[in-house]
């Protein structure tokens, strides 16, 4: 399997503290069938977005773990005037593995009106967004629909292998659920951010998947479109996401 978001670079943002913790989040992910992984640092106003560094940090774990699984270099990048002027510049600078995907996080407080044009001009630019987690963001819940046209635009959407699980509460659960049955997911990740809390294993939730919506969903969603994303190449052929629906989100519940 291959895991595209992680925050397992230690002293770089609020994942791994140290070069111990990340060996062992390496040798977890190794040992539940990760094979390669992309280090995704935070880009945001906390936490200063720095390739060099990151690419130092990256040779110095990839040493300490006796290269036990393959490391790329991403981000977690935050939607902020200055990140987005800056990507527009210098696309590759930003994506997974320097080709043309970008692991997109937005705040929990504002989603703009322009974020579609945004997403645009990323796109112009050569990136491909790819939304991380909106199944624990409060404010997409209530914009499926929304993110389905941004999808029919050529965005795509990651979410956390452990809230098929339950680990973010049974909203992100069922909008996971609701996500998946719209068609609407293309990647599954981990978004480790240490060894034992939220550890980088795919496994269980590869698992959950296969038997939910069939071994071929889940080799898509955990091994061949993250390869892709690695390589910069195309997404193969993806479920036709479902149209938008003007049903209301409360009927899940009832």
């Amino acid at each position: 399997m291959i895991d595209i978001h992680t925050h397992v670079l230690a002293g770089l943002d609020d994942g791994a503290r140290a070069l111990e913790e990340s060996v062992s989040m390496l040798r977890i992910a190794a040992e539940c069938g990760t094979t390669d992984l992309v280090a995704t640092p935070h880009a945001n106003l906390e936490f200063r977005y720095d390739p060099a560094l990151i690419d130092a940090k990256i040779a110095e774990l990839d040493t300490a773990s006796g290269g036990i699984v393959r490391l790329y270099r991403g981000c977690d990048f935050h939607l902020c005037f200055e990140n987005i002027q800056d990507a527009l510049a210098n696309p590759a600078r930003y994506a997974i593995n320097g080709r043309r995907y970008l692991l997109v996080e937005f705040p929990d407080l504002l989603i703009a009106k322009s974020t579609g044009e945004v997403f645009a001009r990323l796109s112009e630019a050569g990136l491909t967004p790819v939304i991380t987690h909106p199944e624990r963001n409060f404010l997409l819940h209530s914009r499926l629909d929304e993110l389905a046209l941004w999808v029919e635009q050529g965005v795509l959407v990651q979410v956390t292998a452990q809230s098929f699980l339950g680990r973010f509460g049974p909203e992100a659960r069922e909008i996971s659920r609701e996500l998946m049955r719209r068609g609407l997911v293309h990647f599954v990740a981990s978004d480790a951010h240490d060894a034992e809390d939220r550890a980088p294993r795919l496994d269980q939730a590869y698992q959950h998947v296969a038997r939910r919506y069939g071994s071929g969903r889940a080799e898509a969603l955990f091994q061949i479109n993250p390869r892709a994303a690695i390589e910069g190449a195309p997404l193969p052929e993806q479920p036709r996401p479902e149209p938008p629906s003007a049903r209301k989100w409360s009927r899940l519940w009832r």
